[in-house]
């Protein structure tokens, strides 16, 4: 059985006065792609941002251990480093910030976490080069300030490229297909595709089966009211997309 990777059990957070995730529990494996579904309000990107160490959220119970450490006392930046990969659902622009220099200050940080030397920019450019082919990334693109001036499918585009670069272990991607024509859906979903292995794992983060027919989920879970309600396979997702979520919150409801 292949290793787990990340393990989250019993776990509640906050923002101010306001619980939000009320128990969730989650285990992803290496090699496996994980997709969690649910209407909005529900604790989806709740989740991701917990997972990524965003400080306006607190944990008040429960655990999260990624690849043996635990995840909660390590720093964003060190989670980062160590291999654990946010894609935001709206990527922000920073001006005045080349993406050749962001992405080569990101690589040589996590370098320098594990005492390695720093990469010379000739072999970064090179590297640079190699990872634009995975999302069809043009070179102008990744000449700019980042994300400045860019669509929101040229955005989400530069993020999977971000991802590439990075090479994480584990990759969240909430809502990646929000906003995306088609074209671009096609896109980013290849690159995401062309970067899965035996030793990385993803979770996508979607309201939509159309994300799914391009990212094959092994596993589906339902998240409703800040905790996962449900877990099925691909086939659950096709029955969210025939269904909507009102037979979910019906049969929860009645339960709780």
């Amino acid at each position: 059985m292949k290793d787990i990777l990340l393990k989250v059990e019993n776990l509640h957070a906050s923002i101010g006065d306001k619980e939000i995730l009320k128990g969730i529990n989650l285990e992803v494996r290496r090699g496996e792609v994980h997709a969690i579904m649910g209407p909005n309000g529900s604790g989806k990107s709740t989740l991701s941002s917990v997972l990524a160490g965003n400080p306006a959220f607190t944990v008040t119970e429960g655990s999260a251990t990624f690849h043996g450490l635990n995840l909660l006392d390590l720093a964003p930046e060190n989670r980062s480093h160590e291999g654990l990969f946010l894609s935001f659902q709206y990527p922000i622009e920073i001006p005045g910030v080349s993406m050749v220099n962001f992405m080569r200050a990101a690589v040589n940080a996590k370098r320098k976490y594990f005492n390695e030397p720093a990469m010379s920019a000739t072999d970064f450019l090179k590297m640079m080069r190699q990872k634009r082919a995975v999302v069809e990334l043009d070179n102008k693109l990744a000449s700019r300030s980042v994300n400045e001036g860019f669509s929101g499918g040229e955005k989400k585009r530069n993020e999977i490229f971000q991802m590439a670069v990075l090479e994480p272990q584990l990759s969240i991607l909430d809502e990646t297909d929000s906003g995306l024509d088609i074209d671009a859906l096609r896109i980013v979903s290849s690159g995401v595709n062309k970067l899965k292995t035996e030793e990385n794992a993803t979770i996508v983060i979607t309201h939509y089966q159309r994300l799914l027919d391009y990212i094959k989920p092994d596993f589906v879970h339902v998240l409703y009211k800040g905790r996962i309600v449900k877990t099925g396979g691909p086939e659950l997702a096709l029955e969210l997309e025939e269904k909507g979520y009102d037979w979910i919150k019906e049969e929860i409801d009645n339960k709780f």
